[in-house]
């Protein structure tokens, strides 16, 4: 982890980042219009090379709005077949590096059937329905606690500012609980009528992990999924990432706006 630190350093020398993003897929573009220093992950000692459509797989070092921020354009996935630890070691780099906010951002699919695709939803909470956790295994103390309390996951000032945010910009938004699974497979009809009766509102294939390791690390999370299709059962349509794809490029000039006014407002 030291030898990560270090190298990051030594390729943004002064910079101090204070507030992290991870962009899921389909919105990167986020990143793309700031004066910044990026850094692929191929070339980040610790780090691996994501290689899922949507995601470019580097970090960016920019100033969003006054604020020194640090991008992930892409992240690692379960289903990718990396360990939990490969997948949230960023989060802990992140932490490292001296971030204090970290906003996970993601595609998902609808399990609520008040909810449709284009909408944006902040994360109130998640249910883990992955079949493991990040934390398992020796403990690391520079980071944290052993067991860590899960109760505020997700921050209420952080939401309620996003929410404030939406309001001011007229950008439509909804409220709810994410579940996760471990992909790579969408999943059937019947699951997600479980997930619904679990009072699931959206589904999708990351964010847990990292907001696990967020909130173990002591970090204020934001949580936002972008809602690019009906889960199974909830419409007649297959399921195919090109959906997700074209769905979060369809609301991904409202999400960046959202994105660059709440960091504004931080």
């Amino acid at each position: 982890m030291n030898l990560t630190v270090s190298y990051i350093q030594e390729r943004i020398k002064n910079f101090k980042p204070e507030i992290g993003i991870i962009l899921g897929s389909g919105l990167g573009d986020f990143a793309d219009n700031f004066e910044s220093v990026k850094i692929p992950y191929k070339d980040i000692p610790g780090f691996e090379n994501s290689e899922v459509q949507g995601h470019k797989g580097q970090l960016i070092f920019a100033k969003v709005n006054g604020k020194n921020t640090v991008i992930m354009q892409g992240r690692y996935h379960f289903y990718e077949g990396y360990s939990m630890q490969t997948v949230t070691y960023p989060v802990k780099i992140l932490k490292k590096l001296g971030i204090k906010t970290l906003i996970i951002t993601n595609a998902a699919g609808a399990v609520n059937e008040n909810f449709n695709p284009g909408d944006l939803m902040f994360i109130t909470d998640h249910i883990n329905f992955m079949g493991t956790n990040p934390l398992i295994g020796k403990n690391d103390d520079t980071l944290g606690v052993r067991f860590p309390d899960m109760s505020e996951v997700y921050s209420k000032k952080l939401i309620n500012l996003a929410q404030e945010t939406a309001e001011k910009l007229k950008i439509k938004y909804q409220k709810g609980v994410y579940i996760a699974t471990t992909g790579p497979s969408y999943e059937t009809p019947a699951e997600i009528k479980m997930f619904r009766l679990l009072g699931a509102s959206a589904v999708g294939m990351s964010t847990v992990p990292e907001a696990i390791i967020a909130n173990y690390c002591g970090l204020d999370v934001l949580g936002i999924s972008c809602l690019t299709n009906y889960a199974a059962g909830v419409s007649n349509n297959p399921l195919n990432h090109e959906e997700v794809i074209e769905t979060a490029n369809k609301v991904k000039e409202s999400f960046k706006l959202l994105l660059s006014e709440f960091i504004k407002r931080l």
